[in-house]
């Protein structure tokens, strides 16, 4: 799935995409600067992975990957399909960038906001960042809608759920209509009234998420100032929570 390179190019031979590959993981596991990558280990210069990874965001492996790797646990009968379930959680954005603002559970530090959706067991699907003083009901459409086709099954890949779970800051009467029109029931609790009764218990795997998606130090704080670089790590991020997954299995 990744690009190839020209048959001839000027220039030295370019560092293996194994190699480079391994040097991305290892900024995003570790949350290492670029410029610090260390040379010993054999992944080429930062700036070498850094281009890497710019070329694979542009060419789609990332979304990609992610597809795949829903088609596989789809076919293996890991999807809940039966409800998905949102939120979103603030991060930190140290040097500013694209989709990053004043953030309000952080005394207005410029910050940026993950907004996931995952089906019934945890299983991410989509995950958008936006500034951290977008509102999440803002983000409710765009997470349903990005929800890739999922094959693997015998018929039409899949890509809605039957249900929609999320908290209070997702209450919005337009947005409950246009899901229902899409054939999805929301589970929403309503501002000023209790919450629904057991809906805790069901949406914990979203956030038991983010707490997986957060183990990897380069998306617990932001310090790409491109948006596209960000969710490139993010997709990534996605692809081996997935994994990890399927290979459990």
């Amino acid at each position: 799935m990744l690009p190839p390179w020209p048959e001839r190019s000027p220039g030295p031979k370019p560092v293996p995409d194994r190699l480079c590959l391994q040097g991305v993981l290892f900024v995003l596991y570790t949350g290492i600067p670029w410029q610090q990558l260390p040379l010993e280990l054999g992944f080429g210069s930062g700036q070498t992975c850094w281009r890497r990874l710019e070329r694979w965001q542009d060419a789609g492996v990332f979304a990609q990957l992610h597809r795949i790797l829903l088609s596989e646990l789809n076919a293996a009968g890991e999807l809940d399909w039966s409800r998905a379930c949102v939120d979103a959680s603030h991060v930190r954005a140290k040097k500013g960038g694209a989709a990053t603002g004043p953030s309000p559970v952080d005394r207005r530090k410029t910050g940026s906001k993950h907004h996931l959706i995952t089906d019934g067991g945890g299983i991410p699907h989509r995950a958008i960042t936006t500034a951290a003083n977008v509102n999440d009901v803002t983000q409710t459409l765009a997470l349903v809608d990005g929800i890739p086709p999922v094959a693997g099954r015998v018929g039409h890949p899949r890509k809605r759920p039957d249900a929609l779970l999320g908290d209070k800051g997702y209450d919005s009467n337009p947005n409950r209509k246009e899901l229902r029109r899409r054939g999805i029931l929301p589970v929403i609790s309503r501002k000023g009234q209790p919450d629904i009764q057991g809906l805790g218990k069901l949406r914990y795997v979203v956030e038991q998420t983010f707490a997986l998606l957060h183990q990897f130090k380069r998306l617990a704080v932001r310090w790409e100032r491109r948006l596209d670089l960000h969710d490139a790590f993010a997709s990534l991020a996605c692809f081996l929570i997935c994994w990890r997954r399927l290979r459990k299995r």
